[in-house]
């Protein structure tokens, strides 16, 4: 999933802040008075809070990645 399709409100969130979401998520689908499309669209923001907090790790990696690169040539 590209970042296009990440909803602006959830590109503000840290990645503790998106974590916590999918918990609170998680919990409510785990409910049984949830109903058939409320528990799709909770799934669907799941899955884009996770591919946010994926996009997130792998920009933290490159920045780790040039860190090490940059201290090499040093």
């Amino acid at each position: 999933m590209k970042s296009k399709s990440i909803p602006a409100d959830i590109k503000l969130k840290s990645i503790k802040e998106a974590q916590y979401e999918i918990k609170e998520i998680l919990s409510n689908l785990e409910s049984v008075d949830i109903n058939l499309e409320e528990s799709i669209d909770k799934y669907n923001r799941m899955i884009q809070l996770n591919n946010y907090i994926q996009e997130e790790f792998k920009k933290q990696l490159k920045q780790i990645q040039g860190f090490k690169f940059d201290n090499k040539k040093n």
